[in-house]
């Protein structure tokens, strides 16, 4: 099976390499600064950008938020299965 991804160098405008779940917690980053995130289950949504800002936005079932993320709280976060969209 040949791999389309195997010498392709990441890119911010997608697709994304991997899928990680994210357990919301207040005092670790996410492994892998994500890309974007995929939200199962609407809630409230309080992260990290990638520029380092807190904030919390409502966000609806299925949602994609497209925005890089460093870290998922847990404090203020209702929203769950929430994933990760990474590119490393």
């Amino acid at each position: 099976m040949t791999n389309p991804f195997h010498n392709r160098t990441p890119s911010l405008s997608g697709p994304a390499l991997d899928i990680v779940p994210v357990t919301p917690d207040d005092a670790t980053d996410l492994a892998t600064v994500a890309v974007a995130l995929y939200i199962e289950t609407a809630g409230t949504l309080s992260f990290t950008t990638a520029q380092g800002n807190a904030r919390t936005i409502s966000v609806s079932d299925f949602a994609i938020l497209p925005v890089g993320a460093q870290r998922v709280h847990a404090t203020g976060t209702t929203a769950t299965g929430i994933h990760a969209l990474t590119v490393v």
